[in-house]
């Protein structure tokens, strides 16, 4: 096989997974609406039964839901009745997910999944299979084929099973006015736990250069030198009034003027961009970039509390 076909059957694979999709998504309706409203409504909280690759979807949807504010745990069918049928509470909504609807594990457990619950969502490719049958509303996933060339590997199956249960989880968002700021309560690790709630004093310099305005260029260049970030903050007191950058120093000192009198007021930039010690450390790599310059003065209460550096807000996967 060469490279032109390969391509072309990935190509034939996503066509016939689209198609699918836009079936489902045609055919959504008041069913749909019901097991939102049965999922929303529950006093406990959701259970997504499955097995073989269904399982696999359902450990998918657990985590999203999960992490969009609407709780929730997987139960292996396998597992359901051989004991961990005592998870179930007469609160809890049973979302149970099954291809052909008539796997041997998921028909012993319909009776116990129906009677233990609040309420049976099924979600099923067969409407005419067992589940379907004892389920309170019914989500159609039938597929009229697999993208699997010989036909038989769960494919477009479980991706329509995938995008269906993305599809709950928006809905369910959308109906809990679900925002960035509780997104974040759910994701403290990583590059967007960090990117959602860590602050800029978390990354803060440990060093803080400072001058005052009526600093001598010796003290301006010890200052700057004392420092890994090429810069110095000028104050009047507890006012920040400027900075002055190793670049700044170097067009003085390649000037002709007679640098023996001046001193930091005569050299720094006014007016220098700060922020906040509480602020997100997403704002301040914004200013970053959209200043293009490599640090940034923090302040508390508007009084200089030190420099935060791009480096490190790279580093520690803030974007």
């Amino acid at each position: 096989m060469n490279n032109q076909q390969i391509l072309q059957h990935a190509k034939e694979a996503l066509s016939i997974e689209i198609t699918e999709l836009s079936h489902l998504r045609d055919r959504l309706d008041d069913r749909f609406v019901k097991a939102v409203e049965i999922i929303n409504s529950t006093k406990g909280k959701l259970i997504i039964v499955g097995i073989g690759k269904s399982a696999h979807v359902g450990n998918k949807m657990v985590a999203t839901l999960n992490s969009t504010g609407t709780p929730s745990q997987f139960l292996h069918a396998s597992e359901a009745i051989h004991g961990d049928l005592g998870v179930i509470q007469k609160t809890d909504v049973i979302l149970c997910i099954s291809n052909s609807g008539n796997s041997p594990e998921i028909v012993t457990l319909l009776p116990f999944l129906k009677d233990y619950s609040s309420a049976l969502i099924g979600m099923t490719g067969n409407m005419k299979s067992k589940l379907a049958e004892f389920s309170d509303v019914v989500l159609d996933t039938f597929v009229e084929k697999e993208a699997c060339p010989i036909k038989l590997a769960p494919t477009s199956s479980t991706t329509v099973q995938m995008a269906l249960g993305d599809a709950l989880a928006v809905c369910l968002m959308e109906l809990n006015s679900f925002q960035q700021k509780d997104f974040a309560k759910f994701h403290p690790g990583g590059s967007l736990g960090k990117n959602l709630t860590a602050k800029v004093d978390q990354f803060l310099s440990s060093q803080k250069p400072q001058v005052s305005e009526d600093s001598t260029l010796r003290d301006i260049i010890i200052s700057i030198s004392s420092s890994t970030h090429g810069i110095t903050v000028v104050t009047n007191g507890d006012e920040i009034t400027g900075v002055i950058t190793d670049g700044d120093l170097r067009r003085m000192l390649m000037s002709e003027l007679d640098l023996s009198s001046f001193i930091a007021k005569d050299i720094m930039s006014k007016n220098p961009k700060s922020i906040d010690k509480n602020a997100l450390a997403k704002e301040a790599m914004q200013i970053l970039k959209d200043k293009n310059i490599g640090q940034l003065i923090v302040t508390d209460q508007g009084k200089y509390y030190g420099i935060i550096d791009i480096h490190r807000l790279l580093d520690e996967g803030i974007n």
